[in-house]
């Protein structure tokens, strides 16, 4: 059973991590736009670039995260979790997109090469960007632990690629001035896109395996069969169903026990195996199905 004080602070932090987010991307679009527009790096127009599609990937965030909290309805009785993982599927288009047009940048330098200047400036930012950007990280992965949303991972996903990113337009920035060559810029623009696309690639296969409720992993469901079985009155389980939306987990499960126990005794053993899996898995919801006890059934 969702726990409503729970689900209220979960809201409450996981809106707060996408003004955060929000607030980053804002602060980091000004930085790297001085940077870029003093240097004329392709590596930092690349990264300004990346810093665009974040703040408006957390802006789309920041919009679902706000649904995606609202308690279930009368026409939306497992919640609105899925919102998240649409989100963090816009995302993932977001940020293909960056690539596609930052490969397409790279390919023009390499056929016109221009010297970067005045790569001090770019430097000084580009580690600003990075101090910034993993405070960012520390919070939303604390986020994370609490709430399980699939809207903030996906955030901190490709924050945490611009770590990398910030961190090659740097060593881009410093080898172009001491090796005196015009083609590291535009090679190191041509590698933060690749890596941009293979983040989004992470990011739309997570997201679309919530939206088509891919079961949970094989051991969150061998740990759901030695709970179940766990209780000396369970005699076995078949019919394992599960499925996350958001942060929640939905179980389903049939339980046997022996066809000679009461309606009540029945319900009361239900209760108890149904709690012990709310216990182990969070913000969950379990049902459960009695069968008396027949021969042939396997886990």
């Amino acid at each position: 059973m969702v726990d409503s004080s729970h689900f209220h602070d979960a809201s409450l932090l996981a809106r707060r991590a996408t003004y955060a987010s929000v607030s980053v991307a804002g602060i980091l679009i000004l930085a790297k736009l001085f940077a870029w527009l003093w240097t004329d790096s392709l590596s930092l127009q690349a990264t300004l670039v990346d810093s665009l599609l974040d703040a408006a990937a957390s802006l789309l965030n920041l919009v679902a995260v706000r649904q995606a909290y609202r308690p279930p309805d009368k026409e939306h009785r497992f919640g609105h979790g899925k919102i998240e993982a649409v989100a963090a599927l816009g995302q993932s288009l977001f940020i293909s997109g960056s690539s596609a047009w930052l490969m397409l940048e790279a390919s023009h330098r390499f056929l016109h090469p221009q010297r970067v200047e005045s790569t001090g400036v770019g430097i000084i930012v580009m580690i600003f960007a990075i101090l910034l950007t993993l405070l960012l990280i520390t919070y939303q992965s604390y986020v994370i632990r609490k709430t399980r949303s699939p809207a903030i991972l996906a955030d901190s996903i490709h924050y945490r690629s611009d770590v990398l990113i910030n961190g090659s337009v740097i060593i881009a920035l410093m080898a172009g001035e001491w090796l005196n060559t015009t083609y590291l810029d535009p090679l190191f623009g041509l590698g933060i896109s690749l890596y941009i696309l293979w983040t989004a690639w992470n990011i739309s296969k997570d997201s679309f395996h919530i939206l088509i409720d891919r079961e949970l992993p094989d051991e969150s469901r061998e740990k759901i069969f030695k709970i179940a079985l766990g209780h000396p009155k369970i005699l076995g389980c078949h019919d394992l169903k599960t499925r996350s939306s958001g942060r929640h987990s939905f179980i389903q499960l049939h339980i046997e026990m022996d066809g000679d126990l009461s309606l009540r005794e029945a319900h009361m053993i239900s209760e108890q195996v149904i709690e012990a899996l709310e216990k182990e898995f969070p913000q969950s919801e379990v049902i459960l199905h009695e069968d008396p006890k027949t021969e042939g059934k396997t886990l």
